[in-house]
């Protein structure tokens, strides 16, 4: 017999933990760990598309599947029996490097840049802020549970590499940048 997608566990609005402890849905840990899966999704999108070269999808499945990684640390008791290998430093010196790759190839920065021009580059925007969010919830969830030093690094240079990203498709896509023209 085929197992069902649904268990109704979740119902009474908590879920399980990895360690077993059921938790309410809407604590700090969910929230981190949902919000890291949402910009995961995100990145999946961003790596649909016909517009993203083979060579930047392969570097956004590499960064999902550590996201996910993250996303299963978040979800993590510290007393659970399993626990996950922790975030190689070597995942943020690569994300690094893929910012400094990325951005020596760009125009110099010398104004704030809206987003937008064309949809992907407003989509790893989105991504980007995204980014952020997970990281300020990541910082909260460390307030009371202590979370991962590389995990919060890695979170914090994933929105800078989003933000290249982002300009890096309005340059190929030959799509101007959007400067911020102050309105007071």
């Amino acid at each position: 017999m085929k197992s069902r997608l649904y268990t109704r566990t979740g119902d009474d609005g908590t879920t399980s933990l990895v360690g077993g402890t059921r938790a309410p849905k809407d604590c700090d840990r969910l929230e981190a760990y949902g919000t890291v899966d949402e910009l995961n999704s995100w990145l999946g999108l961003l790596a649909a598309s016909d517009t993203i070269a083979a060579d930047r999808r392969e570097l956004l499945r590499h960064i999902q599947n550590t996201l996910f990684d993250i996303g299963a640390a978040l979800a993590t008791e510290p007393d659970s029996a399993w626990q996950p290998a922790p975030l190689p430093i070597a995942e943020i010196e690569w994300i690094e490097s893929a910012i400094d790759t990325i951005d020596s190839q760009l125009p110099p920065l010398r104004q704030f840049i809206l987003p937008g021009g064309h949809p992907d580059a407003a989509r790893a925007n989105i991504a980007r802020t995204v980014a952020r969010r997970a990281e300020r919830l990541i910082i909260r969830l460390n307030r009371t549970t202590p979370v991962e030093p590389a995990i919060m690094r890695y979170v914090n240079r994933l929105s800078d590499l989003l933000f290249a990203l982002g300009r890096e498709i309005n340059v190929n896509t030959g799509h101007n940048e959007i400067f911020w023209q102050k309105s007071c």
